[in-house]
């Protein structure tokens, strides 16, 4: 019997919650976040009347965020800030929270050349990229609709889980997106989702294509490269990134990157007899997401809602439902004067 919705997010009760930092990344991590919190903070070069931050952006704001942006710049403090002021910049110019919305990109949807289903052994979403169903031309739309999807990912995202796994499928005479297309991508996802992507694996590439990417290698950062794995290897076991890790894996151990269970069939040789079924899948993804976030939301309020808010935290108590809230609007908010 064919499935047609996403796979819940796995429920471990053994997740670490985040390290404790170093004397010297705490103080650096603190003169980043004593710079977004003093009471009368606006964002530079923005206009005074829209320089405030608004609700959702304090609450993208979280810990981990800014451990993320940190460690994306070798811990330096000072870029860490320039580099977190351009993101918010950016989310807002290109629409994250008004102009990209479902309703916008599902024309984009319709063939399920993007999709999210299953997570790796690490409680990673993977977010499956099929080129060969590629139903329109290139357009902004194109690239709204990727990160649109991105953003999904990281809804998704369990407790002390903050990268996806990335799976791209070159079967059935798939095409490479324009040279200018796959930079703007690169360029978006290195500079505005830093440290996100834990792997990307590239199944069925011919050798053609082989070329594209190594027109496009000089563009990637160098500890993105270390996480492109191209033909994994996938057995009846699951999948691996090597023959190697296949051979020595067991069932008490090993380096296996997914299970069977949470694997597609077609293209990955998973047991999950996942069909993309635009009618069922697009209405699934949206209400999950936006119920997972909309409670992820309220949390986050309900425990100060403060920026520096550890994602943990929020996911955890979502997770185990330990707080009884209500799901709260950031027109509420703002009504209340928050």
């Amino acid at each position: 019997m064919s499935i047609h919705v996403p796979l819940p997010i796995p429920t471990h009760l053994d997740e670490a919650s985040p390290p404790a930092l170093s004397e010297k990344e705490q103080t650096l991590y603190d003169t980043v976040l004593e710079h977004f919190s003093v009471a009368d903070y606006t964002l530079p070069n923005v206009d005074q009347e829209k320089a405030a931050l608004v609700v959702d952006e304090k609450y993208w704001l979280s810990y981990e965020c800014l451990l993320r942006y940190l460690r994306a710049t070798k811990w330096d403090a000072n870029e860490a800030i320039k580099r977190l002021e351009d993101t918010l910049k950016w989310r807002r110019d290109f629409g994250i929270y008004d102009k990209i919305t479902p309703q916008h990109v599902e024309p984009e949807a319709t063939t399920g050349k993007e999709f999210l289903f299953g997570y790796d052994t690490r409680g990673r979403p993977a977010l499956y990229l099929c080129p060969s169903r590629q139903n329109t031309e290139e357009s902004p739309r194109q690239i709204h609709y990727t990160v649109w999807m991105l953003e999904r990912a990281i809804d998704l995202m369990g407790p002390g889980v903050e990268t996806l796994a990335l799976m791209i499928d070159y079967a059935d005479k798939a095409k490479n997106p324009s040279i200018s297309t796959a930079r703007t991508v690169l360029n978006i996802l290195q500079t505005h989702y830093p440290e996100r992507l834990g792997l990307a694996l590239i199944a069925h590439l011919p050798w053609l294509l082989h070329a594209f990417y190594k027109i496009i290698t000089p563009f990637i950062d160098p500890l993105t490269r270390l996480k492109m794995v191209f033909n994994p290897v996938i057995t009846e076991n699951g999948l691996f990134r090597t023959a190697a890790d296949a051979e020595a894996w067991s069932a008490n151990g090993g380096s296996r990157v997914f299970e069977p269970e949470q694997l597609v069939q077609e293209g990955w040789n998973g047991s999950q007899p996942f069909i993309y079924s635009q009618a069922v899948y697009w209405e699934a993804l949206v209400n999950l997401c936006e119920e997972r976030r909309s409670k992820m939301f309220a949390t986050w309020h309900y425990i100060g809602g403060k920026i520096g808010t550890k994602e943990w935290e929020v996911k955890v108590a979502v997770r185990d439902e330990t707080m009884n809230v209500q799901v709260v609007t950031e027109n509420e908010l703002a009504e209340n004067g928050q």
